[in-house]
């Protein structure tokens, strides 16, 4: 039996906050996908490990004696993944940095690489593709040391970040599809529409990307679950769905049978530099700087920091 240290966050969350809908808040999941993980749990254990009712939700015997156990677990990971970041950092100068979408965008990773690199000549940063899967590109199982990552995050509070742009998001359509020549349509005018998902495990980027927050309460019609650019371009390509693309990376899906579209009523996307927030090593605050002194170079009216 293999429990992922996921399901014990999870657990501890719940236990912490013994409500549900609060321990969700706190995790940035839905509270289904909550109630389901700790009921995959309890049945890989064998046991309940919390009593529910309309009242209350209380520890079972079994969840107290779990409690101590699944403390010491999640500690002693996190200890030793942040040693063994912390001694590849240390014996190499390698900065691991995640990402699940090219930074692209004027320019901005020689830019940063390079000021990293002026200031730090001894280290090799090193780029890493991470699945859609990992909305923190590796920053949750300290593959990665720093990732390039859109907002929100699953667990917000493990992790500080740097937002490096902000920019529209645009809705990609097939070119055969009624609203493809507008020039602006309004959300509302896609709440009918199959949506393209990302994977389950993207959390709450899952549900910003399916614009759960606009929708007013009306669910979403899944036509289909992606992970990576090809089968995106792909599933709209075969009516399978619509989807919102930040317009930084609409190039991706312009390969001549999509068309992408302004959308009014969603918010922005954020595209950010994020890493684990008790992690001070010098090399990750200073790539930290680099990104800082390229949005300030690059704001409107900006100019470098000194």
């Amino acid at each position: 039996m293999d429990v992922h240290t996921r399901d014990l966050r999870y657990f501890l969350a719940v236990a912490t906050e013994l409500n549900f809908t609060r321990a969700a808040e706190s995790l940035y999941v839905s509270q289904p996908a909550l109630s389901k993980q700790i009921r995959q749990l309890e049945r890989a254990l064998g046991t309940e490990l919390f009593v529910r009712d309309r009242r209350e939700v209380r520890l079972t015997q079994a969840g107290e004696a779990l409690l101590p156990h699944a403390q010491q677990t999640c500690s002693t990971w996190e200890l030793g993944t942040t040693a063994l970041a912390a001694l590849r950092t240390a014996t190499a100068g390698v900065l691991t940095i995640g990402m699940s979408t090219s930074p692209g965008r004027g320019g901005m990773l020689p830019a940063i690489r390079s000021r990293f690199t002026e200031a730090h000549p001894e280290a090799s940063p090193v780029l890493r593709q991470v699945g859609w899967d990992d909305p923190t590109a590796g920053l949750a199982d300290s593959s990665s040391d720093v990732a390039f990552v859109w907002l929100p995050l699953p667990e917000p509070s493990r992790y500080a970040h740097l937002v490096l742009a902000e920019e529209p998001r645009l809705v990609a359509l097939p070119t055969g599809h009624p609203l493809a020549g507008h020039s602006c349509v309004d959300f509302a005018d896609l709440l009918d529409e199959p949506f393209l998902a990302l994977p389950d495990a993207a959390g709450p980027l899952r549900d910003y990307w399916l614009a759960m927050d606009a929708r007013g309460g009306m669910p979403v019609r899944v036509g289909a679950v992606v992970s990576s650019p090809d089968e995106t371009y792909e599933a709209v390509v075969a009516g399978q769905g619509v989807v919102l693309v930040a317009s930084g990376n609409a190039s991706l899906l312009l390969r001549g049978d999509v068309v992408t579209v302004p959308v009014r009523g969603v918010t922005p996307s954020r595209f950010a530099l994020a890493w684990r927030r008790d992690d001070i090593r010098p090399l990750v605050r200073a790539y930290a700087r680099a990104a800082q002194h390229f949005t300030r170079a690059n704001a409107p009216g900006g100019a470098p920091p000194p």
